[in-house]
């Protein structure tokens, strides 16, 4: 029997009505919580993955063909987790820009001044066609109100031939796994917050982080969105069990295949 193909999606969850009643409602929600919580996410951030985030995003990014001298979209900036090491990997903080809906994380980095920073949201990016050669985006993909539109959107700011490299946590394969990471994420961690955190509101955003995660659409159907808004060669890597990068290419017209 074959298998059938994966349906590209538009919401990447249903509405976690713990936290917001409507989808018209994450927006909202969304913005208020990274930014009540903007001081305590490196910290937290950095106690989460026991103080290995910067190495493995570093190596994502290579892994994704980010190159000295490429011009770089961070989506989902946040408080730069990511682009700091795009600017070290592109050579120049002035190549990298970093968009993100929630002015107050990006307040919260601590990202060189040269590189630039702009309120916005993946889904209507401010940006002109074909301008960046390499776009990333780390653990953003969930807040996506509508991929089908993002994704669209990341094809169209790449140049032919550019890259892209998202970077999400996704389900263990294992029930043993999935156990294993939800009592962290969403026990361990917030029960930790409340100790360390100086925003009340700190523990609430990681138990949204994890149920967000358990949420989301599967894999498949993330690649099968990429494929659908005219990316190719999508492809997923795993880095060990339940971290996937999700790579992909703007067509270029000019090389063959």
């Amino acid at each position: 029997m074959n298998t059938p193909t994966p349906a590209p999606v538009h919401a990447p969850h249903i509405p976690l009505t713990d936290y917001y009643q409507t989808e018209q409602d994450r927006q909202a929600y969304l913005r208020q919580i990274f930014d009540n919580t903007a001081p305590d996410y490196d910290r937290i951030e950095a106690m989460l993955a026991w103080g290995s985030g910067s190495r493995y995003r570093r190596q994502a990014l290579i892994r994704g063909g980010l190159k000295p001298g490429m011009r770089v979209l961070d989506v989902g900036v946040g408080t730069g987790l990511v682009a700091a090491q795009a600017c070290m990997l592109a050579g120049d903080p002035a190549l990298v820009t970093g968009v993100d809906p929630s002015p107050g994380m990006m307040a919260a980095s601590k990202l060189p001044k040269t590189m630039v920073l702009m309120e916005g949201r993946a889904e209507s990016l401010p940006f002109p066609d074909n301008h960046f050669d390499f776009l990333s985006m780390g653990y953003a993909l969930r807040h996506i109100s509508d991929l089908g539109v993002a994704f669209t959107e990341f094809e169209r700011v790449l140049k032919p031939g550019g890259r892209l490299c998202l970077l999400e946590i996704t389900q263990a394969q294992s029930r043993v796994g999935q156990w294993l990471l939800k009592t962290y994420m969403r026990g361990v961690i917030p029960l930790l917050t409340r100790f360390i955190s100086r925003q009340k509101d700190t523990a609430t955003i990681w138990r949204y982080y994890w149920d967000s995660i358990e949420a989301c659409v599967p894999p498949e159907q993330v690649m099968a969105t990429l494929s659908a808004a005219g990316l190719t060669q999508v492809k997923r890597h795993l880095e060990v069990g339940i971290f996937s990068e999700y790579q992909a290419i703007k067509i270029n017209p000019g090389q063959p295949g």
